[in-house]
């Protein structure tokens, strides 16, 4: 009976996590898709992992700017940080084993309305996450960038980065990345339009230019 009851308690908790991957939380369509994709052909371990939100999927040639190197690209439409704490690492995380893990992701929880004490403390449970499980990846998250289109929610980004900044003083293998810095107006603090997509949202590919030449020395 004890053995029967063991592969019974098994059993409800494989259903419970492939239903989960199946339906019931945000973009679960893509996170379908990327499943699929690794089916095919799954990414080799100690990859150099960019996770997040669309920052990350719209990178149409991150590849190809860093040849050589074995990225894996997992941008999530317009997920949130919480989302990827929640819902995500289990399917696009984890599995791949990474040795560099890069982070982008918390500004559309701020534009959700979440306060920066919030994303601060979502990037804290992720961080602790992957240090347990992988704590030989060294993890670099790339600072929430002021978008045009944004400009209200500034104040929290500014602070969230801080935050974030603060709180990774110290921690082992981790790296914060200053990725707004760069798409700045010179002398002021305010975003070159002239960097994004007509949306005012999201980087053209001058914008991705200026994020290269920071990143490289850390995917390199």
């Amino acid at each position: 009976m004890k053995i029967k009851l063991l592969f019974a308690i098994l059993a409800v908790l494989v259903l419970t996590n492939c239903s989960k991957a199946q339906q019931g939380f945000p973009f679960d369509n893509e996170i379908k898709a990327f499943m699929h994709q690794d089916s095919i052909h799954f990414p080799p371990k100690n990859g150099i992992l960019f996770i997040g939100s669309s920052s990350i999927r719209l990178w149409g040639d991150l590849e190809q700017r860093f040849p050589g190197k074995p990225i894996i690209k997992r941008g999530v439409g317009g997920s949130q940080l919480s989302q990827l704490v929640d819902f995500y690492t289990p399917y696009i995380l984890f599995p791949y084993e990474p040795r560099k893990i890069f982070i982008y992701d918390g500004e559309n929880d701020i534009a959700a309305g979440k306060s920066a004490g919030f994303v601060a403390d979502e990037f804290q449970k992720l961080w602790e996450m992957i240090h347990q499980k992988l704590p030989d990846a060294k993890i670099y998250y790339l600072s929430i960038k002021p978008s045009p289109s944004r400009a209200k929610f500034l104040p929290q980004v500014i602070l969230a980065n801080k935050m974030i900044k603060d709180y990774l003083i110290g921690k082992p293998n981790t790296t914060f990345i200053d990725l707004g810095t760069v798409i700045l107006k010179p002398g002021t603090s305010v975003p070159d339009s002239s960097l994004f997509r007509a949306d005012y949202l999201h980087l053209s590919s001058k914008g991705y230019d200026r994020w290269q030449k920071v990143l490289e020395p850390f995917v390199n």
